[in-house]
């Protein structure tokens, strides 16, 4: 009897803890918020253009789109391209993952990979994944969003 019961707390416990460490990783930023004090007239450093949680992240997630955006703190397209990327984060969060490169800033490995295999040194840049992790939109300069929203609905 009680073999069987520490069976069944053991089995417990390595089913919270598997979920635990698999099941539960955020793959996207989070909480994305535009940096109020952005200078849309000049190439200032303002600081990170888009501030959040889980910026880090870089994992392409495969069962939901992604938009990738690469961008540098010192150039006024690359703060338009962020206010338009919270815009559609606001529209799609939950839906879409969002993952941020701010090329002025120490990058996790996943990130690098993404800068490698997408970033063509024109900025900002746009990359969107569709659901089975293929890129569909891979492109340098600013993006509007009625595209970006075109595409990104056709993906969900």
């Amino acid at each position: 009897m009680k073999v069987k019961f520490y069976r069944t707390i053991l089995s417990s416990v390595l089913i919270i803890l598997t979920f635990s460490i698999f099941g539960t990783g955020v793959f996207a930023a989070t909480e994305l918020k535009l940096n109020p004090g952005l200078n849309y007239s000049s190439d200032s450093n303002d600081g990170p253009l888009i501030t959040g949680k889980n910026m880090s992240d870089g994992i392409i997630n495969k069962g939901k789109p992604a938009y990738v955006i690469f961008y540098h703190r010192e150039c006024y397209n690359s703060k338009r391209q962020a206010r338009r990327t919270v815009e559609l984060y606001e529209k799609y969060d939950g839906k879409v993952d969002f993952i941020v490169v701010d090329l002025d800033s120490p990058r996790s490995s996943e990130q690098t990979a993404l800068l490698r295999k997408h970033y063509k040194r024109y900025i900002p840049h746009v990359t969107i994944y569709d659901k089975n992790g293929k890129a569909v939109y891979d492109k340098s300069g600013e993006a509007r969003n009625s595209q970006m929203s075109e595409l990104l609905d056709g993906l969900i």
